[in-house]
């Protein structure tokens, strides 16, 4: 049990209604999971607003309420606080009721638009490697050392975020390493988290459909290092043109890493093919099984942020010589024909520009590419026909298909790819919303040595249509069809 005056600790009140000396069993800002005793906090979302079940949560035994406007009828021996932003108090009141366990760890979180998922999985299975307790909080899964626990939004909520941090703390992580999405910040689900430090990956094209302008996209993701305390650490990719913007405010000591300019971390490719990358890092040669120059950068933000969390250099690039690649990201399966089959996450336009580029790098010039790639429903249309218009220009033919069409029509999303493709492009294009239709059309279309690319999905095990999620697996499809086609 918990005093609600502790938990208020540090929260911007404007008004007191009622004793802030009581127990409190639970907080929670859904009203259907309020019990005996419990706050509840009253936010406003995309979809609800939670002041409309206030009178809901008191019946079901709320004592205390936290809203951003007063009810105009109060119930006795209910504790009414009232403040400027609900998002931003739970925040607060999250990590005290969870007596802030990101203070009793080293916490570094990852954001931009792609690296993220890679970026922080490497740190994880670095520090692990290393023979550290960690914990990890990612799109693909959240881990605690080697228990897995099922991730269903890039950076969760701020109650199930600070339980999440407070098992890690109970059961000895002394790192953990977490991806921060703009949505997140914007959302104040990091309001309270004490960072030791932060990466910048880099910035491109989504989330328009969220945050409405790449300005306030841009913002989002620098007010995470806007508010970053002086004791931490600030790590930008000096390379991306917004990199040093996002030091501009922050309190935290400035770092930088490039592979084309002068910075604190430097790196040179001297080899890249498709069973890695050969690379020279602050003067010290490495080979890691990473693919691509998308994935130097990824591997330079890691070693940066492990020197600044005083790991010996040598330690940090042994290990990473011998990590292997994220789930879901340039994930390759070789046919016995010399096939090359590869899964990517790629779903942003730059993602899909990066991973097209690598594959462009490794090849020998003779291969096809072939190219399947879809767009999500219900998200950022405005990138459909840009997405389009690159496999287009990276691809010998490319199969328009389905993402994870959610409550819209995959048909639909299909003619707004389909717009991005120039007339000289129609020939080489094909559009096959069945996405196991069209992985099985990318092998029939295949001759020995072509590179066929599967994007956008990666990692997922489902895809969603009309709200249901179907078991779907690139890999495991790909992997099937090739072996049932004999190719």
């Amino acid at each position: 049990m918990k005093l609600l005056s502790d938990i208020l600790y540090k929260t911007r009140l404007e008004e007191v209604i009622g004793s802030t000396h009581m127990a409190i069993s639970s907080v929670t800002f859904d009203s259907r999971k309020v019990k005996k005793d419990t706050l509840f906090v009253a936010t406003r979302g995309t979809a609800t607003d939670g002041h409309a079940y206030i009178d809901k949560a008191i019946e079901a035994g709320a004592v205390a309420i936290v809203c951003e406007d007063l009810p105009e009828t109060r119930k006795e021996n209910v504790t009414y606080i009232k403040v400027t932003d609900s998002t931003h108090a739970l925040g607060f009141i999250a990590c005290n009721y969870f007596d802030n366990p990101s203070a009793k760890l080293k916490l570094v979180g990852v954001t931009g638009t792609n690296g993220k998922t890679t970026t922080v999985t490497l740190l994880f299975n670095l520090f692990r490697t290393l023979g550290y307790n960690v914990g990890l909080l990612s799109t693909v899964q959240n881990k605690i050392n080697n228990t897995v626990i099922p991730s269903t939004h890039t950076t969760p909520d701020a109650l199930s975020l600070n339980e999440l941090l407070s098992v890690m703390v109970e059961q000895g992580c002394e790192y953990a390493f977490m991806e921060v999405s703009s949505h997140a910040v914007v959302q104040n689900r990091i309001a309270g988290i004490q960072f030791t430090g932060a990466i910048f990956t880099n910035i491109t094209h989504d989330h328009l459909d969220y945050h409405k302008t790449f300005d306030e996209y841009i913002k989002a993701k620098k007010r995470f290092f806007d508010n970053l305390p002086e004791e931490a650490f600030a790590i930008t990719n000096k390379d991306d043109k917004n990199g040093m913007v996002m030091l501009q405010n922050t309190k935290a000591h400035k770092y930088s890493y490039s592979i084309k300019n002068v910075a604190d971390y430097k790196c040179k490719i001297i080899e890249n093919h498709l069973n890695g990358l050969l690379l020279n890092i602050n003067n010290h040669e490495v080979w890691v099984k990473l693919i691509g120059t998308f994935n130097a950068y990824n591997v330079l933000a890691v070693f940066a942020a492990a020197h600044l969390l005083k790991q010996d250099v040598i330690n940090i690039l042994t290990t990473l010589s011998n990590l292997n690649s994220v789930e879901g990201r340039f994930q390759y399966v070789k046919s016995e024909t010399g096939i090359i089959g590869i899964v990517d996450y790629a779903h942003t336009p730059d993602a899909l520009k990066n991973v097209l580029e690598t594959i462009k790098d490794i090849r020998t010039g003779d291969e096809n590419v072939i190219t399947l790639v879809g767009c999500g429903g219900d998200r950022d249309a405005a990138k459909r026909p840009v997405m389009a218009n690159i496999a287009c220009q990276y691809s010998n033919k490319v199969i328009l298909t389905s993402d994870n069409p959610r409550s819209e029509d995959p048909e639909e999303i299909l003619n707004q790819m389909q717009a991005g493709v120039d007339a000289t492009d129609f020939k080489k294009t094909l559009r096959i919303s069945d996405r196991r239709e069209a992985i099985k059309t990318a092998c029939t279309l295949a001759q020995k040595g072509d590179i066929i690319l599967i994007a956008g999905k990666g990692h997922e095990k489902y895809q969603e249509i009309k709200g249901v999620k179907h078991p779907f697996d690139d890999l495991e499809i790909l992997k099937e069809t090739i072996k049932a086609m004999g190719i």
